[in-house]
């Protein structure tokens, strides 16, 4: 199966090596790395892991129009055309799914090992350094402003409204980015979880000083 996996890394890398929405072939190689990463220490099949990893973004709601579970019949189209056996196939199809935030109060359906790894990993990559970049590349691209202090967080109930908010982004940290830690699977990706959670954290307390200019004079 090594040369299905690599006809896989061949086809997602040129359909997203030029992206500009932070869901570009570095963010799906690191998701790629850091779910390997998990599974070598929380178990699953490593086959199913790299392949559900690779293709997660293949067709996301938020780069194809908003069309929901397209990723999945994508996903099982390029394993089909490659002669990938039909059960795993499935399984991969249904992680591809299922990966997605879908708002705060949407609940997280990941039943297998496998797709819990692949959700960790690509939650991972939304929060920390690389999380707050991606965020503000993304907000970019949807035209969202950067923060409007009149405009408060909402807890969407449903896929439809998550989906559907025009909001700033620094509302998007608490509309998602500070609930991933809570949500995160595994034990592996709950202590990777911690250090970039307080992380953001710190640079909110940042973000709100530089914005009422609070300026800290030292002295030598």
């Amino acid at each position: 199966m090594e040369g299905i996996i690599e006809k896989v890394y061949e086809k997602v890398k040129k359909q997203f090596e030029a992206d500009t929405t932070g869901h570009d072939w570095h963010h799906i190689q690191r998701v790629v790395d850091v779910a390997l990463y998990i599974q070598e220490r929380e178990g699953g099949d490593r086959e199913i892991v790299e392949l559900a990893a690779l293709l997660h973004d293949i067709s996301d709601h938020k780069l194809n129009g908003g069309k929901l579970n397209h990723g999945g019949e994508v996903a099982t189209e390029i394993l089909n055309e490659l002669g990938f056996p039909s059960d795993k196939t499935q399984l991969i199809a249904s992680i591809v799914d299922g990966v997605s935030y879908k708002g705060a109060g949407v609940a997280d359906k990941m039943d297998s090992i496998e797709g819990k790894i692949v959700q960790d990993a690509d939650r991972l990559d939304a929060i920390g350094a690389i999380g707050i970049a991606r965020a503000f590349a993304y907000g970019g691209h949807k035209n969202r402003p950067l923060y409007m202090p009149e405009n408060g967080p909402e807890m969407h109930d449903s896929f439809e409204t998550y989906a559907n908010s025009k909001s700033h982004t620094i509302n998007h940290f608490y509309e998602k980015l500070l609930l991933l830690k809570d949500r995160l699977h595994t034990e592996t990706a709950k202590s990777i979880g911690q250090q970039r959670h307080d992380f953001m954290v710190k640079y909110l307390e940042q973000f709100y000083n530089e914005w009422n200019t609070k300026i800290e004079h030292t002295h030598e």
